[in-house]
């Protein structure tokens, strides 16, 4: 029952009809007006995108926003496009997905003992949130964090999310500065006595991954990583 409880609270988290970034509403409403030509007969979510995952899970992992054509599409983080291609497959090698593949809400899938959010939960133009953007949507991540008992890894997916999650700690007085943590593909650390390892990985955005900077072989590895970490645990 308790699982269930907490499932349900991580839900409700965002409300849907949030409107607190001008910007955004108007950039994920006209995105899901105009649609791509492949998915003109779809209905498009156009709304924040909650975290998706298991509520006890020991592994987190922090992406960046929604996809204008995937998670705003479909209503789940990393679904409906290549970013996501990538990354559930390599979860599921690694064994924290029962399936390789994630198209819609309604597909099946299921995270076992990993759970994925973003510090920007509607879709920014360019990819590229504001600060303040970020600062705004910041107490839905603080509150998973809160809700989220079991976590004992984060693998943070760009240097977005790490500022982000090191943000928290700071205002928090977890940690005295951002400074001492860099970011780098594969790079691991603890960021205070109580709090959960790191583990950095670039984000499996289209730009990274066409570019060869991030392989599938790359980001597999993370989550084998991830798996070996969470085994010492």
């Amino acid at each position: 029952m308790a699982s269930k409880k907490r499932d349900l609270s991580l839900t409700q988290i965002v409300p849907l009809n949030c409107t607190l970034c001008p910007r955004l509403v108007a950039h994920r409403e006209e995105i899901g007006r105009i649609r791509r030509r492949a998915y003109l007969n779809q209905d498009y979510w156009s709304k924040p995108v909650p975290g998706f995952g298991d509520p006890n899970a020991r592994l987190l992992i922090i992406g960046l926003a929604p996809g204008a054509h995937g998670a705003n599409r479909t209503g789940r983080i990393f679904t409906g496009d290549r970013s996501g291609d990538f990354l559930y497959r390599a979860l599921y090698e690694a064994g924290f997905a029962n399936q390789p593949t994630s198209i819609s809400r309604t597909d099946g899938l299921q995270l076992k003992d990993a759970y994925i959010t973003s510090p920007v939960r509607c879709v920014p133009p360019d990819n590229k949130p504001a600060l303040e953007e970020i600062h705004t949507c910041r107490p839905y991540l603080e509150r998973e964090l809160t809700l989220l008992k079991n976590v004992k890894l984060i693998v943070v997916l760009g240097g977005i999310a790490l500022q982000a999650y090191l943000s928290i700690l700071q205002d928090n007085g977890h940690i005295r500065a951002r400074s001492p943590f860099r970011f780098g593909h594969g790079v691991n650390f603890t960021t205070h006595p109580t709090g959960p390892r790191v583990l950095a990985c670039y984000h499996p955005s289209q730009q990274n991954t066409s570019t060869g900077r991030l392989t599938a072989a790359m980001l597999a590895e993370i989550f084998h990583q991830a798996r070996r970490l969470l085994h010492r645990e």
